[in-house]
């Protein structure tokens, strides 16, 4: 219970933080605020299927999502490391 109630806080923190980041980009236009937002976006996914993954009781039938699930997290790190990348060779 304690555990379920933790997955959600961390799932809804992140998509606070991806609604937080897109807000700045569209007041401000800075690249970055976008390619952060991005990467919450996908680290939001990855704890959506984290939960779904560890907490059988609303979808027993699913098996182990390991492999799917850390696919997000990659691609949001991934966004995020060309996002800096690119703001340094500027």
């Amino acid at each position: 219970m304690i555990a379920d109630a933790i997955y959600v806080i961390c799932t809804l923190t992140s998509l606070l933080c991806t609604i937080l980041l897109a807000r700045g980009y569209r007041r401000t236009k800075v690249k970055l605020l976008l390619w952060s937002s991005i990467c919450f976006a996908c680290f939001t996914i990855n704890n959506i299927l984290l939960f779904i993954d560890l907490d059988n009781y609303f979808f027993a039938n699913v098996q182990n999502l390991g492999g799917l699930r850390t696919l997000p997290a990659a691609i949001g790190v991934m966004v995020l490391c060309y996002a800096l990348i690119m703001e340094a060779v500027r």
